[in-house]
């Protein structure tokens, strides 16, 4: 190959690798801006997640989703949070043997 194919080839993979960098960086983030700390009734909570600070976000909250696909913000570290959680997880426990059948998984979404 000559001298210029390979600057060129060197070249572009450069820019192929600044371009995906630049890209994957740019991804947004769904973080909460701020949690409220009003007790849930677990009834209506059919999924959570954690969001942690310093990870792409400004500070460590639970969200609970709710039947309707609301996100709401709720402090991870109260007593009452975790409460909600292990009722959630034992119905996910529930739904996935009983197929996702029945009044109580209602909302629920099938886990891969």
């Amino acid at each position: 190959m000559a001298p210029w194919g390979d600057a060129k080839l060197v070249l572009c993979i450069l820019f192929v690798t600044c371009y995906c960098t630049v890209a994957l960086a740019e991804i947004p983030m769904d973080c909460c801006l701020m949690v409220k700390n009003k007790t849930i009734t677990h009834v209506a909570v059919v999924d959570h997640h954690r969001q942690f600070s310093g990870q792409g976000c400004s500070l460590d909250a639970m969200i609970l989703v709710t039947r309707h696909n609301l996100k709401l913000c709720v402090p991870a570290d109260e007593l009452w949070v975790s409460v909600v959680v292990k009722h959630v997880e034992a119905r996910k426990e529930h739904c996935k043997t009983k197929n996702y059948k029945g009044k109580r998984c209602q909302g629920m979404r099938r886990e891969n």
